[in-house]
């Protein structure tokens, strides 16, 4: 039996539409980066957390159902040099002995257009718990779904860097938080 053309054309759309509606829920942590730029002496400098986790539940189709959560463990900060890593972990500082963790929970996501979006949230740093807006880009590849964003935050609202560290001369004030999550979709479900 031959199919006919339309058929054919439905079916093939059948298969595009629901090969795209996926939830990327799979977070690959080996491939992903959460990472930060700020100015110490007017020089620019980077670092990363080399410890974090995050949970995402991403559906380009279903962005009022969207989920974050990510959480970075302060004591795996990495700026460069070990001095500064321990300087960093003090009380002045994150005081990750009380603080372990910094933490994002997204309230909602919106569109904006495209591929980009923004996620809606609070980030609690040092038991203060602010505001946030992060846009991000998402790409899928496959049943892979790729996130790239990045936000600025002010380290003083959070008590970050306190005392003689308060000068934002010495270490600026901005700090921009940078992540790239890569996930993979959730296994199609079988009935």
């Amino acid at each position: 039996m031959e199919k006919s053309p339309l058929l054919m054309l439905l079916l093939f759309a059948t298969t595009i539409g629901s090969a795209q509606a996926a939830e990327f829920n799979q977070v690959q942590i080996n491939k992903s980066t959460l990472t930060f730029a700020y100015r110490q002496m007017g020089v620019p400098l980077e670092g990363k957390f080399g410890k974090f986790t995050a949970q995402l539940a991403f559906d380009p189709a279903r962005i009022n159902a969207a989920q974050a959560r990510l959480e970075a463990d302060l004591a795996s900060i990495d700026t460069g040099s070990s001095e500064g890593d321990d300087e960093v972990a003090g009380k002045l500082w994150f005081n990750t002995k009380a603080y372990p963790a910094a933490q994002f929970v997204s309230s909602g996501v919106k569109a904006l257009g495209g591929n980009r979006y923004e996620a809606l949230g609070k980030l609690t740093i040092k038991g203060r718990s602010l505001d946030v807006s992060a846009p991000f880009t998402f790409r899928q590849e496959g049943a892979v779904g790729i996130f790239d964003g990045a936000f600025t935050l002010k380290r003083l609202d959070y008590a970050i860097g306190e005392g003689l560290w308060a000068d934002v001369g010495t270490v600026a004030n901005e700090v921009q938080i940078v992540f790239h999550i890569v996930t993979n979709a959730a296994p199609p479900i079988k009935k």
